[in-house]
């Protein structure tokens, strides 16, 4: 059964997930469209690749991939198709795809160009409708990537800040928000040990194996499930909690005992 998933930051209130929806069933009716999110926050490439980067191995191969978040949409930035590991991706060319690039260097990205493909006269500042769901639905009905267009000569690759030693601790930043007011940082959970304690916004916190673990209103912090640091609040939101939000410091070190 052919899929495609649907990642924006468009939300749901205005009919720009059903514009491009409805696109994808007229040119392929049977396809079946999963919504993985509409709530990125508005112009948060980087949040956009962190949750794709969540999924899109666990769909089936042949699924495509359609990433919507583009506050350079109508601009000189490319519209890209690629295959990855036998998965399709459909996304504008500023880093969206990075993390996908990185788990699978041998991905192949094709720069959209071909009209057949498009909606006719494709609007400036609607390239989700009128570019890219067009072309995911083509990929699903097993358009080859190569007649989308050629191959870029470079891709727009986001690059994270990287965590670094200095005094005894791992110093890094938060790097995402999640809906729960967890902050994600870029520390990896492969550097945390027994007995490890994390500094953010002034405040030293435990490390934890799990969110119950932290106490009422209490913040600590947790080696998330994609394998990173992640600073948490027991039934709040830890960002309000610390007045804390991407690129705030953040240090990872061993407790010293009192």
């Amino acid at each position: 059964m052919s899929r495609i998933t649907l990642l924006t930051d468009f939300g749901t209130r205005d009919g720009y997930v059903g514009a491009m929806k409805g696109v994808i069933s007229s040119i392929f009716p049977g396809v079946v469209v999963d919504d993985v999110s509409h709530d990125v926050a508005p112009g948060d490439i980087l949040g956009a690749a962190l949750a794709l980067s969540r999924y899109w191995r666990l769909y089936p191969p042949g699924t495509v991939h359609l990433a919507v978040v583009d506050p350079g949409v109508g601009t000189e930035r490319a519209a890209l198709a690629a295959e990855a590991d036998r998965r399709f991706f459909v996304a504008p060319d500023n880093g969206v795809l990075s993390r996908v690039r990185d788990a699978c260097p041998e991905i192949r990205f094709a720069r959209i160009e071909n009209p057949l493909f498009m909606s006719p006269n494709p609007s400036r500042t609607f390239h989700g409708r009128d570019v890219f769901a067009p072309v995911a639905a083509h990929l699903a009905l097993g358009a080859h990537l190569s007649r989308l267009g050629p191959p870029p000569a470079a891709t727009v690759r986001l690059e994270e800040p990287s965590a670094s030693w200095a005094d005894a601790a791992l110093v890094g930043e938060v790097v995402s928000l999640d809906r729960f007011g967890n902050l994600v940082t870029n520390l990896p959970g492969t550097s945390v040990g027994k007995d490890y304690e994390v500094e953010i916004g002034g405040k030293t916190i435990p490390v934890v194996g799990t969110y119950g673990e932290v106490p009422a209103d209490s913040v600590g912090a947790v080696v998330n499930s994609d394998g990173r640091v992640e600073v948490a609040a027991r039934e709040r939101s830890a960002a309000d909690l610390l007045s804390a939000g991407v690129g705030t410091r953040v240090s990872l070190r061993k407790t010293f005992p009192s």
